[in-house]
C-alpha cells in the first residue's frame, strides 16, 4: 500500500507547462540543488521544454513553490527529476503530495518503471512506493563528464 497525501490547504497542483515559473525554478535548482548546482539557464530551460512538468501553486498569490519534471516516452518508461520544495513551505507536505500527483500522473500513461536518484530524501519517496533497485548490478551509467 502506498501513500495518497493531501495538498495542504491554500496551494494548487498543476501540470500546465505555461504556469512554469522557468526562472524561479532555475534560480533554485542552480543555487541550491546539489545535483544542479551552477547548471546554466540555457540548459534548465531545454531540459524543461523537453520534459512533463510539474508545480504546486500558493492558491492566493499564485507564486510557485515546488517543481518536479519527468522525462519519459508515455509508455515503457519515466525518471523523475529536479525535483525542488521552496525552503519556506518545506515541512508541509507538498513535496510528498507533489510526488504523489507525478506519480499517479504518469500511471495513467502505462509506464512499467520510474526511476530517479536521490542522496536525501528517502523518506519523501518511499511511502508513496519508490524503493532501492532489486538488482542495481543490471544497471549502467554513461556519463560524460562537463567541459
Amino acid at each position: 500500500m502506498t501513500a495518497d497525501p493531501r495538498l495542504p490547504e491554500g496551494y494548487e497542483i498543476s501540470a500546465d507547462p505555461a504556469r512554469i515559473d522557468a526562472g524561479t525554478v532555475h534560480r533554485w535548482l542552480s543555487t541550491d540543488a546539489y545535483w544542479a548546482l551552477g547548471r546554466p539557464r540555457e540548459t534548465q530551460d531545454k531540459a524543461i521544454g523537453g520534459s512533463l512538468n510539474f508545480g504546486v501553486y500558493d492558491t492566493v498569490t499564485g507564486a510557485q513553490v515546488a517543481y518536479a519534471r519527468v522525462i519519459t516516452d508515455r509508455a515503457t518508461f519515466a525518471w523523475l527529476c529536479d525535483v525542488y520544495v521552496d525552503p519556506a513551505v518545506r515541512g508541509k507536505g507538498i513535496g510528498t503530495a507533489l510526488v504523489t500527483a507525478v506519480r499517479d500522473d504518469v500511471r495513467a500513461y502505462g509506464v512499467r518503471r520510474v526511476l530517479l536518484a536521490t542522496h536525501d530524501a528517502h523518506e519523501v519517496y518511499a511511502p508513496i512506493g519508490f524503493r532501492p533497485l532489486e538488482r542495481p548490478d543490471q544497471w549502467m551509467a554513461l556519463i560524460f563528464e562537463q567541459a
